[in-house]
């Protein structure tokens, strides 16, 4: 199963520190699953600032501080790849 790195506000890891008994990473896991069903579902639709705002502040600092050029390529590559994805899905179905 591939792993994943979370970043929580320290006030929030001390609380949990408190709660020894608690499995953090079935409760991540059952979180993502949930919000992952509603996402396919259509029954959670999410804007890019709410987004944003459920990343958090450090991830917003981390996005703004990649350069235009770097975000240009990103974008370019991402929409690339999708192309591909579509294409081949098209061929498949038809």
């Amino acid at each position: 199963m591939p792993n994943i790195t979370l970043s929580i506000p320290p006030g929030v890891y001390e609380k949990m520190k408190k709660h020894k008994e608690v499995k953090w990473s079935e409760v991540a896991r059952k979180a993502i699953i949930e919000y992952l069903e509603k996402l396919e579902e259509g029954e959670l639709e999410v804007s890019s600032e709410e987004l944003l705002e459920e990343l958090g502040e450090d991830f917003v600092k981390d996005l703004e501080s990649i350069p235009d050029e770097k975000f240009e390529e990103y974008y370019k590559k991402a929409r690339e790849a999708e192309w591909k994805r579509l294409k081949s899905f098209m061929t498949r179905t038809y």
